[in-house]
């Protein structure tokens, strides 16, 4: 089956049970792939699993999707979120992407003193990851929140879910293996750190844990990579 196209579909999957395509995705398979009718599917939907399907109609923007046989069945995932400083178009783009491919559950854009962005398409956001969940074969596809200032964000946070702060320019202890990250967040901020009362609004919260992703100063992108994969190692 490598290879072979994933779709995430917002319908219930089970054997027997007809699936209308959106009319992008009805595109997607007959104009970009070429795929006709009989050609093999395979679809999630975050909660039944992973099924095959098979085209059954295909037309312009229209395609039904027949479903087969479970493939996978739905297995739990970790629950890691990532909370970042919105960063420009291309460079927000490529966290959400890599992060979706990293199995994060959550996506947290925020606003900080020294963000250079404060809007996000959510829309954009909520497809890049998708097709990011499509193509990784993970079976979901991370929740999106709407964008709000860090101290916000601070101020609601359940303090039963650890939130490590990537702190550059500091004494913070590395993130290494062995740390406890069942329940867990990684917070990134924007190029150029966070500002003095941001740091102080971190410090004063018992759930935050100051790291240092390495000796280098990392663009932003890339430290949210970087953490994300040192915090599924930890696991």
């Amino acid at each position: 089956m490598s290879g072979s196209i994933r779709l995430f579909v917002s319908a219930p999957l089970a054997e027997g049970a007809e699936v209308h395509a959106t009319p992008g995705q009805a595109h997607y398979l007959g104009t970009v792939m070429r795929r006709g009718v009989g050609a093999p599917v395979r679809l999630f939907n975050g909660e039944d699993g992973e099924w095959q399907a098979r085209l059954a109609s295909i037309k312009r923007d229209r395609a039904v999707l027949a479903v087969e046989t479970r493939l996978r069945a739905q297995a739990a995932e970790p629950d890691l979120w990532l909370a970042f400083a919105l960063l420009k178009r291309d460079a927000t783009d490529l966290v959400a992407r890599k992060a979706t491919e990293l199995g994060v559950s959550a996506l947290l854009p925020v606003t900080t003193e020294r963000t250079n962005a404060e809007r996000v398409n959510a829309a954009r956001l909520t497809a890049i990851a998708t097709e990011a969940a499509e193509q990784s074969e993970r079976l979901t596809v991370p929740r999106i929140a709407p964008v709000q200032r860090l101290v916000d964000l601070l101020s609601e946070w359940s303090p039963e879910r650890t939130l490590f702060a990537a702190v550059e320019r500091s004494d913070a202890k590395p993130l290494r293996p062995g740390r406890s990250t069942s329940i867990a967040a990684l917070l990134v901020g924007p190029e150029g750190g966070f500002g003095e009362r941001e740091l102080d609004a971190l410090r004063a919260r018992p759930f935050v844990v100051p790291v240092s992703l390495g000796p280098r100063i990392l663009r932003a992108e890339t430290a949210s990579i970087a953490g994300l994969a040192l915090l599924q190692a930890c696991d």
